[in-house]
């Protein structure tokens, strides 16, 4: 679980990112959270849009990729999700 002063650092790292994956109508699918998975475990944090054509509520989508990723969400902020998950490997960022 994140601390508030770690959710602040990690929307900080993470303002200049662009989204790399974007939820459409599909919705959230196990083949989706699986790749969120492995792109968290090489980045660390990214960010992912939810597209307008998705019906379902977009706190429902974020919950459902921090939990099929097994990430922390750091925020949803519009239609976008940012997710952290600590690498095991090539851990980049140090949190405060």
């Amino acid at each position: 679980m994140l601390t508030g002063k770690q959710k602040r650092f990690l929307r900080a790292e993470a303002h200049h990112l662009t989204p790399i994956f974007q939820v459409g109508k599909g919705g959230v699918n196990e083949n989706m959270t699986k790749q969120i998975a492995e792109a968290l475990e090489v980045r660390e944090l990214i960010k992912i849009s939810i597209l307008q054509n998705n019906e379902d509520d977009k706190h429902e989508v974020a919950e459902a990729l921090a939990k099929g990723a097994k990430a922390e969400l750091v925020q949803l902020i519009g239609h976008t999700v940012v997710l952290y998950k600590e690498s095991k490997e090539n851990k980049k960022i140090n949190l405060p």
